[in-house]
């Protein structure tokens, strides 16, 4: 059996737990739910978990929220050095649970995360960093943000995709709010969706081919909106009166699917959906998936059981399970 390499776990480390809290006391919702997920600061409980499943790591990063939405940039910079500086040394401490971690930015600083992308690279050893489907409320294909995607096609290390998002964004124009939590089940999977298709469309994998990104929840929609997202797009612009987009796909140098089959889906669809990780599986390919949990916010043994499910040759399983993680962190475990 080859080691499980658990991409995409999330974790609060003490100090950068009361630094935030201290500069957000009010997290709503969202702050509801982390406090009461003890794994994200008992080590001795995430521990006796882990040793369930063997030779089994986990690349460790920040969850919600987006610190971009809840410090200014001088506070949210000062917040993602804390969370840097502490998720190293777990990594110090603990080489065999966490062998490396995505480093936390504050992008509405874009020169500060740029130095503190490289700092956590260079310097503390982060395997990439994590980024959020929007800041504070702003595109990444904004121009603006160009410099950290450069960086990190530089430094060849990867981008952790996350999204964002919160109730405040109604489902409705007659309502002031997301009702029943459709924000986080469905809005989430369209941020991700939106935030890639924007980044094709805008040039930005022609100006950086080398940039490895990492969508969470395999890709949010994509996958399961081949048809309209690829075909369906071909006509990009005969929907819109209001402005010209007829350039847009003539401009990019691939036709605009092949971007999308580069970026990598995560396993990590809360223990549920051999069908749909299939179907995710089948759009990005065995070269283009990494195994990812969302623990402890999503489980590790059922999603352990969806990939056996899966019934893949030996040697794709392996590349879930371990192979592509180190293609992407350009390391050995």
């Amino acid at each position: 059996m080859s080691p499980i390499i658990d991409i995409y776990c999330h974790i609060f480390p003490d100090r950068y737990f009361q630094e935030m809290t201290r500069a957000a006391p009010k997290l709503e919702n969202i702050g509801k739910r982390l406090r009461g997920v003890t794994k994200l600061f008992d080590l001795d409980a995430r521990f006796k978990e882990m040793d369930q499943f063997g030779d089994y790591r986990q690349i460790i990063s920040l969850p919600n929220p987006a610190i971009e939405d809840i410090a200014d940039p001088k506070v949210g910079l000062t917040l993602a050095r804390i969370a840097n500086d502490a998720m190293a040394e777990l990594c110090r401490k603990h080489p065999e649970r966490f062998p490396t971690f995505a480093a936390a930015l504050c992008m509405t600083d874009i020169e500060g995360s740029v130095a503190e992308a490289r700092r956590a690279v260079e310097d503390l050893g982060a395997g990439g960093i994590l980024l959020y489907t929007n800041v504070a409320g702003e595109p990444l294909d904004d121009p603006k943000f160009e410099p950290i995607f450069a960086t990190m096609a530089e430094l060849d290390l990867p981008i952790w995709l996350h999204p964002v998002g919160t109730a405040s964004m109604p489902d409705y124009p007659s309502e002031k709010k997301s009702r029943f939590e459709m924000w986080w089940c469905f809005h989430w999977p369209y941020e991700t969706s939106v935030a890639m298709v924007r980044m094709v469309f805008s040039g930005l994998l022609d100006r950086y081919p080398k940039l490895k990104i990492i969508t969470h929840h395999l890709g949010g929609m994509i996958p399961y909106y081949d048809g309209r997202v690829g075909p369906g797009l071909k006509v990009l612009g005969q929907r819109t009166s209001d402005e010209d987009y007829s350039n847009i796909l003539p401009s990019l140098k691939r036709p605009h699917m092949d971007y999308l089959h580069d970026f990598y889906g995560d396993t990590a669809m809360f223990g549920g959906g051999v069908a749909a990780t299939r179907c995710g599986l089948e759009f990005f390919g065995a070269d283009h998936v990494v195994f990812a949990t969302d623990t402890p916010l999503g489980p590790i043994a059922p999603t352990i059981e969806v990939i056996k499910k899966l019934e893949l040759a030996p040697d794709d399983q392996r590349k879930l399970f371990c192979g592509n993680a180190e293609k992407l962190l350009n390391r050995k475990f």
